[in-house]
């Protein structure tokens, strides 16, 4: 019985066309799993990150057969990467975390340990599982919120809400402040911190009283500053 631990790569110099496919196809495979670890459900906002995860150890596995000990092909390989560049906003240190635990999946594949990167990936997926689901956990006890609110342009909110935020939140701090239909609008952000036994009804109701009963919007899930 062959180990399936062994590399594929290793009974010969030269690259077969099977082989190549084969570690393509698994690339492409566990690509997925991270792409649906990381991001559940493929929401609008995380389909870039998704993409990305999805092909991106098959690419860095393309690139090491490329590569193959030939020192030519590395420095032109490492010249091609010098030229790209990223124009999208910084990522958190869980989105670099994920796109560097890919890599490593598309380094094992592409020195042909298929079995190795499979059980890399199924413990990493994992434990991103594991992570999110916690961390939601927690924010749902914690009572964490993040807060939308829609006001007027003639409306000074610098310190309009802080009464209603006193009697029904433990702690706020506004995120983001942005302007919309021609400046005609302000919609601003707050991660606020509801305290125990805090109806989100009736916070909702008093805040709408003050912004002229313009959209507001309360939503459990903590979103990043680039994205608010």
């Amino acid at each position: 019985m062959p180990d399936i631990f062994s590399s594929i790569l290793s009974s010969s110099t030269t690259l077969e066309v099977w082989k190549f496919v084969v570690l393509l196809l698994a690339g492409l495979v566990l690509g997925a799993a991270y792409a649906a670890s990381a991001c559940p459900g493929l929401r609008l906002r995380s389909e870039s990150m998704a993409t990305a995860l999805l092909f991106l150890p098959a690419a860095v596995c393309v690139t090491i057969m490329a590569v193959n000990g030939n020192i030519g092909v590395g420095v032109a390989v490492a010249g091609a990467f010098s030229l790209v560049r990223f124009r999208s906003a910084a990522g958190t240190a869980r989105d670099i975390s994920v796109i560097f635990m890919a890599m490593c999946t598309g380094l094992l594949l592409g020195t042909g340990y298929i079995a190795y990167a499979a059980l890399f990936t199924a413990v990493m997926c994992a434990g991103l599982v594991i992570t999110a689901r916690l961390s939601a956990r927690r924010t749902s006890a914690s009572g964490e919120r993040v807060l939308k609110i829609t006001v007027p342009e003639d409306l000074d909110y610098t310190e309009l809400f802080d009464d209603t935020f006193s009697g029904f939140t433990e702690k706020h701090e506004l995120r983001a402040a942005k302007t919309a239909d021609m400046g005609s609008l302000y919609k601003l952000t707050y991660l606020v911190t509801l305290r125990p036994g805090a109806k989100e009804r009736d916070f909702i109701d008093a805040l709408r009283t003050l912004n002229g009963n313009l959209e507001i919007s309360l939503a459990r899930e903590t979103v990043r500053d680039d994205r608010l």
